[in-house]
């Protein structure tokens, strides 16, 4: 920086330290923790080191949705016509009076910027290391202490004060990272003992009684269409699944899953094709039923384990593993994500910011399908309480089924815990309008609107079996696994499949999947029995009935169905030209 524009800018920010401090996340829950079962213990010594994000304000925010949104919709002629890690930083980073603004800030508070942060790719996140004193007078009201959760391995550092800055700097500023969010350690219900124990009771009731039942790989590709010769089998085809609270998977687990439940059924892959971050440790059900599943869906096609727990204990591992995307510049093609909290426990800047991550990663052709959640459309204060990443309009988002008849492959229902509602951040979506409109003149007793907003982003989009899953833990194989961190992957290995096949016919991924799913409704398999829990009487919140409902979305997805509309679609890969 020029002494003479440096000077300036010092005397300058000396008048404006006598400004007011103002808070970037003012509706932030910072008690949270309490709720989520932490314990507070000790105070951090002041020279631990500390991680924080500074999430800076881009440009062209509207510039890059429209982007989106024309890219993914099959009816534009740009459909396909993705772009590259340059093209958006290019487009969305920050100013620079906006760089200028934050690291003159952080200098004249003993930050060596170019020794202490690292700014990413796409030049709107800086990413430094801190000690802990620094930090708290850099950002007056933080008090660091560790934190301990029982589903934890180890404690986190977090703040659970709110935090300010002086007001010129938060206009430059979306939110910091690393201060308040604790890691999700209660998110779904797949590693719920009470619920897993009830669900393997019933099966092996049932498999004591002579009838065979359970959910595992040719189940599901019976059900939804997949015939044993349809693999993948593009040499640039990749998937992945990303976990986020130490949890490992197992190479033994998966070699003994394929040896029980697929044999020479189908042609596919023994292990992950990249194991990215830690992959030591006692496997977890989640990551075993996620590799499980993706690998058995989508088979035959290269698969990242993306495991982001957190290499430091004050790191948001979301944040890590976004911040790792918008870095990589090559990264699957499908990412199945089994996360989210609700949108109560999150600030309006965190949400919007990281959905502006979903949207640079959709516009590079990446698709987003996280799962919608097992605490149904949950209840807070006597209203539904929507979750967050579901309920971004800007990823694919899949809620859960499962089979009428336990005992056979046949019509889905709805399951109860299948997460669903109206956010109460995110604005409907235009590819939403026609399906929403027409749930809310025909939907099956549709709740009073005290509990919900019905101009809010809708989901899910799709659902699929959530129940009854069989998996290889530990190498003992486990019954009566559920949750719709179990749809997601299935769902996720599918669209593996599909692009598989547009790769093939040089035709680029699908990417960005809602504008052509609600193009394609009528090509899902509509689910019309079922409701999932909340506020009502009998801890009823939305049933599902015909077309879009806040259960089960448009259905579930049967592979040739959507397969043929999806090689309807031309689309035209500008990497190739």
């Amino acid at each position: 920086m020029h002494s003479l524009v440096f000077c300036i800018l010092l005397g300058n920010l000396a008048q404006h330290l006598a400004s007011r401090l103002v808070s970037l996340e003012p509706d932030q829950d910072v008690d949270k923790w309490r709720s989520d079962g932490w314990q507070k213990l000790q105070r951090v010594l002041k020279d631990k080191p500390l991680h924080l994000t500074f999430a800076l304000k881009n440009r062209n925010i509207g510039k890059l949705e429209n982007t989106l949104l024309d890219v993914s919709n099959p009816k534009s002629s740009n459909y396909g016509k993705y772009l590259s890690v340059d093209d958006i930083t290019e487009m969305v980073s920050p100013s620079k009076y906006t760089h200028l603004i934050v690291s003159t800030w952080l200098l004249s508070n003993g930050v060596q910027v170019e020794r202490d942060c690292e700014l990413n790719r796409n030049r709107d996140m800086l990413v430094c290391v801190l000690s802990c004193e620094v930090v708290e007078s850099l950002l007056p009201g933080t008090v660091f202490h560790y934190f301990k959760h029982s589903k934890a391995s180890k404690p986190v550092i977090r703040s659970d004060s709110a935090y300010y800055v002086p007001d010129f700097v938060s206009k430059h500023l979306d939110f910091i990272g690393g201060i308040h969010r604790f890691p999700a350690v209660n998110w779904g219900k797949t590693n719920d003992e009470e619920r897993r124990k009830k669900e393997a009771r019933a099966m092996n009731e049932a498999v004591g009684a002579g009838v065979h039942v359970g959910v595992y790989p040719k189940v599901i590709r019976e059900r939804y269409g997949i015939a044993p010769d349809e693999v993948g089998s593009h040499p640039n085809n990749t998937q992945a699944c990303s976990q986020f609270l130490e949890q490992f998977y197992s190479p033994a687990d998966l070699t003994e899953f394929f040896s029980m439940f697929v044999g020479n059924e189908f042609k596919h892959v023994k292990d992950m094709a990249k194991v990215i971050g830690p992959d030591t440790g006692r496997s977890g059900l989640e990551a075993s039923l996620d590799t499980q599943y993706l690998t058995s869906i989508g088979a035959n096609i290269p698969t990242w384990f993306w495991s982001t727990a957190g290499r430091h204990d004050n790191q948001e591992p979301f944040l890590t593993w976004l911040y790792a995307m918008g870095n990589t510049t090559t990264v699957p093609w499908v990412n199945s994500v089994s996360y989210g909290e609700e949108e109560v426990t999150l600030s309006v800047a965190y949400m919007q910011r990281v959905s502006v991550e979903f949207m640079k990663a959709g516009v590079r052709g990446i698709t987003l399908l996280f799962a919608s959640g097992d605490d149904g459309a949950s209840c807070k204060k006597g209203k539904f309480s929507p979750a967050f990443p579901g309920s971004s309009p800007y990823v694919t988002t899949v809620g859960g089924s499962g089979f009428k008849n336990p005992f056979s492959v046949g019509d889905e229902k709805g399951v109860d815990f299948s997460g669903g509602g109206f956010s109460n951040v995110f604005p409907q979506p235009a590819y939403q309008n026609g399906s929403i409109a027409l749930y809310l003149k025909i939907g099956n007793n549709i709740p009073d609107e005290k509990y919900f907003n019905k101009s809010g982003r809708a989901y899910p989009d799709v659902a699929a079996l959530g129940r009854h899953y069989w998996i290889i833990n530990n190498r003992v194989p486990f019954p009566g696994v559920m949750g719709t961190s179990a749809s997601t992957p299935v769902t996720a290995g599918i669209i593996s499949l599909i692009n598989d096949k547009r790769l093939t016919a040089s035709k680029p991924p699908m990417g960005f999947l809602n504008p052509f799913l609600y193009q394609n409704a009528h090509v899902l398999n509509d689910i019309v029995d079922g409701y999932n829990e909340g506020c009502q009487a009998h801890d009823i919140g939305f049933y599902a009935g015909e077309k879009w409902d806040p259960v089960t979305g448009h259905g579930s997805p049967m592979y040739h169905p959507l397969l043929e509309a999806a090689m309807a679609v031309v689309g035209v890969d500008a990497r190739k030209k």
